[in-house]
Parts: structure tokens; C-alpha cells; sequence
């Protein structure tokens, strides 16, 4: 598989087309973003860090029976991937209480939310990436009804996977967004997944090990997401 020209430059990954058109390349980068890209900064060795913590944990869902865009790694900071049609919606799973439902509804963060949450946003920088229903998101032709029922089933299903995999390494997935698209008609995730784009606690301590450490200026960033790639068994280079 031959990679081409770029095709997108989003804000921490690059994506290139390839000589196959169903297939691209993603470039995880070492770009580090927060606030809807208002800043940005460079950490050493966070594509790489996020490109193996990405392709294991598409492993695990594979196993497990879910489909999607993951390919195979090609190296340390490349990975192939289906080319999808992408939807223009968020999934996020909220187990317990942080970010921006904690400021919406002055909930105590941290507070555990039982059975998990489940909301859509639309995906526009732009705008804040507003929070949308159903209604909204199949009225303006960005899904239809049994696609969005479709994207939330899986998006519950990851979350089942993924919360009983980070709690055998003594930490809490607090909460996560994915993306999905549609590849040969079928509904397929189409994000990667790292501690860039969930929340993830130490159990004991709530901890945060995750993108917030940049958000709130805690430092060791990369430092936090190699720990929990190692708790709970990503393979180092």
C-alpha cells in the first residue's frame, strides 16, 4: 500500500490517501491541541505513544466483535485504515461526571452516573462542537434513525469493553467520544482511541492520566498516557 498525497490535516493527526481508495494512512503527530485547537503545542513522543495505544486497543475490539476502520500499524506513528464516510457526530459515554457536564449541571465531578450517559455533538471546531439530539442529527441528513440507534449500540458496547479492560489495571474510564462512518453500508468506528480523546483515572488516588493534564497545565503528559498503556498491557516498542 503506497501513501500519497495528504487529504487532511486535522489537529493532531494527518491523513494521507493511498493507490487503494478504499484505504488511507494516518499520521499521528506529535501536535497536542485543547480548547477547540486554540492551543496548540508539541510533545516528543506522543504520535508514537497514541499510535500504539490506539492499535491495541482497536485489537481489543475487534475481538470482541466490533468492526472498525483499523487495519494494521505500519509504524511507529503510521497506521492503515478503512476509508469511511464519516458522520458528522460525536458519541460520547459519560460513566462518571466530568468536564463539561459537570459545568452544564454543577454535578460534583467525579460523581458516578449509573447506568453510563449517552449524548451526541456536533463535530464543528468552529462552533464549540454543540450538543445535538437525534432529531437534529437526522432532520439536517447527517444520519439517519437506525444508523444513529446503530453508532449508539456500539459506542455502549465499547464502553463495556473498554471500562473492564482499564479497571483490571486499577483505573477509571471516566468518560470517552467516538466517531463513527459508513463503510460499504455498514456502520463502522471510525476514530482512534486514546487518552487523548477519553478521560482515565487512577482508581485509588483519581489521578488524572489523560488529556487534562494538558488542559489544566498539570504536566508529565506523555508521562501519564505511557503509564496507562502500561497498566493495562499495550506492548512497548
Amino acid at each position: 500500500m503506497q501513501k500519497q498525497q495528504l487529504l487532511y490535516k486535522g489537529k493532531a493527526k494527518s491523513v494521507y490517501e493511498t493507490d487503494d481508495s478504499d484505504f488511507l494512512i494516518l499520521h499521528f503527530r506529535d501536535d497536542t491541541s485543547a480548547f477547540d485547537g486554540k492551543r496548540v503545542e508539541q510533545l516528543a513522543r506522543k504520535g508514537e505513544v497514541n499510535n500504539r495505544f490506539n492499535a491495541f486497543i482497536m485489537q481489543k475490539l475487534a475481538e470482541a466483535g466490533i468492526e472498525t476502520h483499523f487495519e494494521k500499524q505500519l509504524s511507529n506513528d503510521e497506521v492503515l485504515v478503512k476509508r469511511l464516510d464519516m458522520i458528522p457526530v460525536e458519541c460520547v459515554v459519560r460513566n462518571f461526571a466530568a468536564g463539561s457536564l459537570v459545568r452544564r449541571l454543577g454535578l460534583e465531578e467525579g460523581q458516578a452516573l449509573t447506568p453510563p450517559t449517552f449524548e451526541l455533538f456536533y463535530k464543528d471546531d468552529a462552533l464549540g462542537d454543540p450538543m445535538v439530539n437525534e432529531s437534529l442529527a437526522v432532520s439536517l441528513g447527517w444520519a439517519n434513525k437506525e444508523q444513529l440507534a446503530q453508532m449508539q449500540k456500539l459506542t455502549y458496547q465499547v464502553n463495556d469493553v473498554l471500562k473492564a479492560l482499564f479497571d483490571a489495571g486499577g483505573l477509571m474510564l471516566v468518560d470517552f467520544k467516538l466517531e463513527f462512518g459508513v463503510f460499504h453500508d455498514r456502520i463502522v468506528l471510525g476514530d482512534e482511541f486514546s487518552p487523548d480523546g477519553c478521560r482515565i483515572w487512577d482508581k485509588n488516588t483519581k489521578k488524572k492520566l489523560d488529556k487534562d493534564r494538558f488542559r489544566q497545565s498539570l504536566g508529565d503528559v506523555i508521562e501519564a498516557y505511557e503509564e496507562v498503556a502500561s497498566r493495562i498491557g499495550v506492548p512497548s516498542n
